[in-house]
């Protein structure tokens, strides 16, 4: 009767164990010493090895292209059978480098004010709202808009053409117009990798059109008060300022004596690089020391991007001849990645070609490089200009660009 009690208490004993090791059950996926380490009051939780925090770049690319000058051949070339309008071919054959840089800068010749305002060519523009669309989908970062063009409708044309850009892409900056008296004085600053650009847009002319009423501030002029302002609030905001003035003369390769006086007025204030538009032809590309001995970067004229000209005669060809700016900047940045100093590392110009043919989706622009002759036997202004080749663009392209090459 012992052996039998003494059996029945070890059999107990036993089932008493096992029915303890089910209620704790080692978490599933849990290693048995991180069990340890939550179950032990006195366990200290391991270092955590997350992924580490992105590392900043030391360099951004910086490009800007020229006139995006709607004359109507250009606007009817995106015109579909359906209403429906395109113009994504305009920047098919740059789109690839556009897109790789940093911030991309293009100079919108013309206000596009939409089909409610009526689509116009020379001499009083305006353009359809996809052309925004367009250079939305290239890759553009910032619209410059303080142009000669720019009140071609008035109040009304400023205002479309904001409302749109900020309802569509909010991300994109547009600089040079304004809506607000507020919106004028803000600084147009981009922000890329923890640096902080600002961008300043110049007009010389509005052809004589006054600014609409109750608007005096709707575009920025080349105006000494105004700009030293912009600069004194540039420099408190940015760690680099781009300057993007509306100069020059129309059709002529030479630097003004008027450019080279704004040129001294931007470096004295404080200018990082100077991006110029506005003649319809290249300038040189040249380095400027400013009154602190830092070197600037001047493009004087990148001349036109895509254009659809009714010209005729010698010189007509050159018009055909644009520049894509492109510019490193180096960035200096403390341990932490704050950034300490951004200076211009190397400038180049690349030589761009508006490859003029008229019907649905044909006009574009090629880089130089990948222009043929075949391509410029096709081109309508040879018609204009029997000048026109790759080879006289080759050669203008040396004489007039020949500093900082």
């Amino acid at each position: 009767m012992k052996k039998l009690f003494a059996l029945l208490t070890i059999l107990a004993v036993l089932a008493g164990c096992l029915s303890c090791g089910a209620r704790t059950p080692e978490p599933v996926g849990i290693g048995r010493s991180e069990v340890a380490q939550r179950t032990d009051p006195g366990a200290v939780d391991p270092p955590q090895t997350g992924p580490a925090p992105p590392a900043f770049k030391d360099e951004l690319t910086v490009v800007m292209v020229g006139d995006v000058l709607l004359h109507e051949p250009l606007t009817e070339s995106g015109l579909a059978d359906d209403g429906s309008r395109n113009y994504d071919h305009f920047f098919a054959n740059v789109r690839e480098t556009v897109e790789s840089a940093d911030l991309a800068l293009v100079n919108e010749e013309v206000i596009l004010g939409g089909e409610e305002l009526g689509l116009s060519g020379y001499p009083r523009f305006n353009g359809p709202y996809e052309v925004a669309d367009a250079e939305a989908a290239a890759g553009f970062d910032v619209i410059l808009q303080a142009t000669n063009h720019a009140l071609d409708r008035g109040g009304d044309g400023i205002r479309n053409d904001l409302a749109y850009w900020r309802a569509n892409y909010p991300e994109i900056a547009v600089a040079g117009i304004y809506d607000s008296a507020a919106a004028r004085d803000e600084i147009c600053t981009v922000e890329i990798e923890g640096v902080r650009v600002a961008v300043l847009n110049y007009t010389y002319s509005t052809n004589g059109r006054e600014m609409p009423d109750g608007m005096p501030w709707a575009v920025a002029m080349l105006d000494e008060t105004g700009i030293r302002a912009d600069f004194s609030r540039a420099r408190e905001q940015a760690d680099f300022i781009i300057v993007c003035p509306h100069w020059g003369t129309e059709y002529s390769h030479q630097v003004s004596d008027s450019q080279r006086r704004w040129a001294d007025l931007f470096l004295e204030e404080g200018a990082d690089l100077i991006l110029g538009a506005h003649p319809h032809v290249i300038e040189p590309l040249e380095t400027l020391t400013a009154p602190d001995g830092k070197q600037v970067p001047v493009y004087w004229s990148v001349g036109n991007f895509i254009n659809s000209t009714a010209g005729e005669g010698p010189g007509v060809a050159d018009r055909m001849l644009g520049a894509m700016a492109a510019v490193t900047l180096k960035i200096d940045r403390a341990d932490d990645g704050s950034v300490t100093g951004v200076s211009v590392a190397s400038c180049k110009a690349l030589p761009l070609v508006t490859h003029m043919a008229f019907g649905f989706r044909a006009p574009t622009t090629y880089f130089l490089a990948d222009y043929t002759e075949d391509l410029a036997a096709a081109n309508r202004v040879s018609e204009r200009d029997p000048a026109f080749s790759v080879a006289y663009l080759t050669d203008l392209w040396n004489k007039v660009m020949e500093n900082d090459q």
